[in-house]
């Protein structure tokens, strides 16, 4: 197949004439007005002791597909059944835990029977909490991690190191029945919040990693998916990968990626969060649909556009509130278009529209313990670990972790010091009411009995 020519199929065309038009963001503002008609009910998510269990104010999961928690005080966690019958897949897409919500994210693991965690985002990113640390910190017994509010206990077993995502092997016990699952997370950490990666190439190879492992396919339990609010970075992963399916089933012809989109937000709100994400979603669709080629060669796939992922994404724009990202134009020109193997450098000299876009709502929580958006990148450059070699790779990678450990356990000291308060200002209230209480009745007693 030619790379010349690139109108192969009405997807390309479709992709092609939207870049001509430069209208992307009106793709993505008509796609969220749709989206505004399907009227799904919050009320689970809006009740007051669930509130706090929110990472944001404006990512709620909806009613009628939220995860419901069984062995737990309250059954309420951030998360969804993404379920796409067409493709024959079916998700958990969810926040990136809180402090006090690890013991559910695992419980939820463990009651869904999931064997895989797929999570997209880092911990901190832009100098900010955007996922508790939910796993241990060290392989083996002497790093295991107890869950006493849900009865379950963790250890890593093993972890890898694959340039820009890691793996790593869990062994989850319940404590109740004494059973014990293993469980695999895919770390992907190179993907910048509100954008995509520089290339499709290196995020098709992570999925394709993930494919073979079999987590994503219906026999066991459905994966869960998060990045820090669970709907931008989770969102187009599961977009390209259903659209992936569907084209392998029934050919790219029979593909319309909006529909694919509108039927994947039925089941939980704002899933891709910006047009450039859309963007790069129709890229990744589009090159997965060449691999599928049985001319396709796998020399082909460029050993550097892998690493190119490392240090060299852009740094994101101010990210817009998430509720009102769904419908609102973009607060800053798009980005270039990322080059792609099949289609070529396919930068149009058409000027960017902008507008104004206001800062992102705050979370429910203190600032300290949930960041301000959803999925963000730390602006930390990586490009030199990609450049070097030897001894000096070691040091500045052990430099590198000693930095990120340090931050680590400063966010965590904030956090923990930021809860205290909150649990004092909570201890404080009651009494102060009912002494306030008390106060008011002796007034209105003493008015009455003095006249």
């Amino acid at each position: 197949m030619s790379q010349n020519n690139v109108y192969t199929n009405k997807v390309e065309e479709e992709y092609l004439d939207i870049v001509s038009r430069n209208a992307w963001a009106l793709v993505y503002q008509k796609i969220g007005l749709e989206c505004q008609r399907y009227g799904y009910t919050l009320n689970e998510a809006k009740k007051a002791q669930n509130k706090p269990l929110n990472r944001y104010r404006d990512v709620n999961p909806f009613d009628h597909t939220r995860v419901v928690l069984k062995r737990c005080e309250r059954d309420y966690i951030n998360a969804n059944y993404v379920t796409m019958e067409r493709a024959n897949r079916r998700y958990i897409l969810t926040q990136g835990p809180l402090a006090f919500t690890v013991g559910h994210f695992w419980l939820m693991i463990w009651e869904q029977n999931t064997k895989a965690i797929l999570m997209l985002n880092k911990v901190i990113e832009k100098n900010e909490i955007k996922c508790h640390w939910y796993w241990p910190q060290g392989i083996g017994e002497t790093h295991k991690m107890i869950f006493n509010d849900v009865q379950l206990a963790l250890v890593l077993e093993k972890e890898e190191d694959c340039c820009y995502y890691s793996t790593r092997q869990f062994k989850l016990y319940d404590l109740e029945s004494g059973e014990n699952r293993d469980v695999m997370q895919y770390h992907y950490t190179t993907w910048p919040d509100f954008g995509v990666p520089t290339s499709p190439n290196a995020f098709l190879q992570f999925l394709k990693r993930v494919r073979e492992s079999g987590v994503l396919d219906p026999t066991d339990g459905p994966p869960v998916i998060h990045c820090s609010a669970g709907i931008g970075r989770s969102g187009t992963f599961c977009l390209v990968d259903c659209c992936l399916v569907i084209v392998e089933r029934e050919g790219i012809e029979n593909l319309n990626i909006q529909e694919a989109l509108l039927e994947m937000r039925r089941h939980r709100m704002g899933l891709i969060q910006t047009p450039d994400q859309l963007r790069f979603s129709y890229q990744a669709v589009i090159e997965g649909a060449k691999r599928l080629d049985p001319n396709y060669r796998d020399e082909d796939e460029r050993e550097d556009s892998i690493y190119s992922l490392v240090g060299e994404e852009e740094a994101p724009p101010p990210p817009p509130p998430r509720a009102e990202s769904l419908t609102r134009a973009p607060g800053r020109p798009l980005p270039a278009i990322p080059v792609s193997e099949s289609l070529g450098n396919l930068n149009f000299s058409q000027q960017d529209s902008s507008s104004d876009e206001s800062p992102p709502t705050p979370p429910s929580r203190d600032n300290s313990l949930s960041a301000s958006s959803a999925d963000d990148e730390d602006d930390e450059p990586t490009a030199a670990v990609a450049e070097s070699s030897g001894d000096g790779t070691d040091t500045l990678r052990r430099r590198r972790n000693r930095e990120l450990a340090d931050r680590v356990l400063n966010m965590k000291r904030k956090a923990r010091e930021a809860e205290r308060w909150h649990r004092i200002k909570r201890s404080l209230y009651k009494p102060l009411t009912i002494t306030f209480g008390f106060i008011l009745a002796g007034i209105i007693i003493y008015s009455y009995v003095k006249h």
